[in-house]
C-alpha cells in the first residue's frame, strides 16, 4: 500500500526527541521541512538540509503555510497528543485522510491524571487558554475532579480565587508544570489557603508559563451545588423582578428542548435566566440574548459570568429590529414584546425548519395574540397555575400566582 501521508503531525513531550516512537524519527529524518513552537523546534537535534519553521503571528496564518508545500515531506510538531484540543484537528479538516498521519505522544492530561491517580474517563477537561477561566463555574460540584489547561502563570491564582468566590475554596489544587520533562514540578494546596511552595527569595514559588492544574472540587460549608439538568433556584440569579421563575422555567426548557451544537434566540431575555439555563444543560449549544434594557444586559453580564456560561452573547436593542443578521437559530424563546409589530412573523422566519419556537404569557391581550398565533402555525397551548404556600395568620395557606399561558410550536421541515 503506497503511504500518500505526505504530513506528519507528531506529539511531542517535554522529554523531546527520547520520548519518540521509532516511526515519528523516521519522519523527522527524512522531513525536508518541520513546523513547530520554537519551544518544540528546540527540543529537536540540528539536521542538515532540513528546514524548521517556527509558527506564525497570528496563528492562523499557519495553515495556509503548511497546506503551501502539499506533497512534500512535512512535519508539524504539536504538544502531546494532537488530537486533543490541538492543531491535528484543525489540518485533518482541511486534508483527506489519507494525506495526513497522526502520530501522538501522551497529553498533558493524560499524564496530570496519572500523577493524581484518577481515571482519566472520570475527568473534565476544561481549556482555560483562548477560552473564558469563567467556563470552571459550569463544572463545580462535590467531588468532581477538572483539569484546567492554562492560558498563563497567572491562571493558577486566578482560578482558585474562583473557587474561592463561588464557594468552593476547600477544593484541592495541584499545579503540574513541564510534565513529562527532566525538569517537571508540582505544588499542592487548597483554593483558599493558597499553594505550597517558596522561592529561594522566600515569596511564593512562581507557577511556570506552561501549566495544567488538577481540582479535586469540595464544596465550602453551606455552598447549595447547583444542578446542570433543572431549573436553578430564582435566588441564583441577578434580577430586577423581570425573572421567568423556577417552575415555569423547568416547563419553558422542557419545550425548547436543549440538543447539542443548537442556538438559541432568548427574545427580551431580563435577566438571562433562559439562555444561561439553556447553555448549563448542554456544553456544546449556543445562545444569544437579546435586551434593549441596560440594567438588565448588566444582570445578563453578571449571571453568566457567575452561572459559568461567558460565551452567552448579548445583544443591546429592541426586537425585531436587533433580531437582523443574527445567526440562524434552531430553538426562539419570546419572552416579553409578544404585541410588537412583526416580532412573531421575524422569528419564525428566521427559526431553522424543524426547530422550536416557545413563548410565555402573563398577560390578557399577550394571550390573546398566543391564540391567535396558535390558530396560524399549530402547536401546542398550555396554562400553568402555581401555588406556593405560605404563612396565614397561625396556620399555612396557599398564594397563586398569576397563571401562565405557553405556546410551543415545531416548524415545519419542508
Amino acid at each position: 500500500m503506497i503511504d500518500r501521508a505526505w504530513l506528519k503531525v507528531i506529539g511531542i513531550g517535554e522529554d523531546g526527541l527520547s520520548g519518540l516512537g521509532d516511526e515519528a524519527r523516521a519522519a523527522l529524518k527524512t522531513a525536508t521541512l518541520v513546523f513547530g513552537g520554537e519551544r518544540h523546534l528546540a527540543l529537536l537535534p540540528a539536521q542538515a538540509g532540513q528546514q524548521r519553521r517556527p509558527w506564525p503571528r497570528p496563528f492562523s496564518l499557519a495553515y495556509g503555510q503548511v497546506l503551501a508545500h502539499r506533497g512534500e515531506p512535512v512535519c508539524v510538531l504539536a504538544s502531546g497528543d494532537p488530537m486533543f484540543y490541538g492543531i491535528g484537528s484543525q489540518l485533518a479538516e482541511r486534508l483527506p485522510p489519507d494525506e495526513l498521519r497522526v502520530l501522538p505522544a501522551p497529553s498533558s492530561m493524560s499524564l496530570a491524571a496519572a500523577r493524581m491517580g484518577w481515571p482519566l474517563q472520570q475527568v473534565r477537561v476544561i481549556p482555560a487558554h483562548g477560552r473564558p477561566l469563567a467556563r470552571v463555574a459550569l463544572y463545580l460540584a462535590q467531588g468532581a475532579r477538572l483539569l484546567v489547561l492554562s492560558a498563563d502563570g497567572e491562571t493558577p491564582t486566578a482560578l482558585a480565587r474562583l473557587l474561592v468566590e463561588r464557594g468552593y475554596g476547600a477544593s484541592q489544587l495541584s499545579v503540574f508544570g513541564q510534565l513529562g520533562g527532566p525538569n517537571e514540578t508540582r505544588r499542592d494546596g487548597t483554593a483558599a489557603n493558597g499553594l505550597g511552595g517558596v522561592s529561594e527569595a522566600g515569596g511564593a514559588t512562581p507557577d511556570p508559563v506552561l501549566n495544567l492544574v488538577a481540582v479535586h472540587c469540595q464544596a465550602d460549608p453551606g455552598t447549595r451545588p447547583l444542578s446542570r439538568r433543572s431549573a436553578l433556584p430564582d435566588s441564583a440569579f441577578e434580577h430586577d423582578g423581570q425573572l421567568t421563575k423556577r417552575d415555569i422555567r423547568a416547563l419553558t426548557l422542557a419545550r425548547l428542548a436543549p440538543r447539542p451544537g443548537e442556538l438559541l434566540w432568548d427574545v427580551g431575555a431580563g435577566c438571562g435566566s433562559i439562555g444561561i439555563e439553556w447553555l448549563r444543560a448542554e456544553s456544546s449549544c449556543r445562545a444569544i440574548a437579546i435586551e434593549s434594557h441596560a440594567e438588565r444586559r448588566g444582570f445578563i453580564e453578571r449571571n453568566r459570568e457567575r452561572l459559568g456560561v461567558p460565551d452567552l452573547q448579548l445583544v443591546a436593542g429592541r426586537a425585531p429590529d436587533a433580531l437582523a443578521g443574527l445567526a440562524t437559530p434552531e430553538a426562539i424563546f419570546v419572552g416579553g414584546g409578544l404585541t410588537v409589530e412583526g416580532l412573531v412573523e421575524h422569528c419564525w422566519q428566521a427559526l431553522r425548519p424543524g426547530g422550536r419556537l416557545v413563548a410565555n404569557a402573563v398577560t390578557l391581550q399577550t394571550e390573546s395574540a398566543l391564540v391567535a398565533w396558535r390558530e396560524r402555525l399549530g402547536g401546542e397551548l398550555t396554562r400553568v397555575s402555581v401555588a406556593e404556600a405560605e404563612p396565614l395568620g397561625r396556620f399555612d395557606g396557599w398564594r397563586t400566582a398569576r397563571p401562565i399561558t405557553l405556546l410551543s410550536v415545531e416548524k415545519p421541515i419542508d
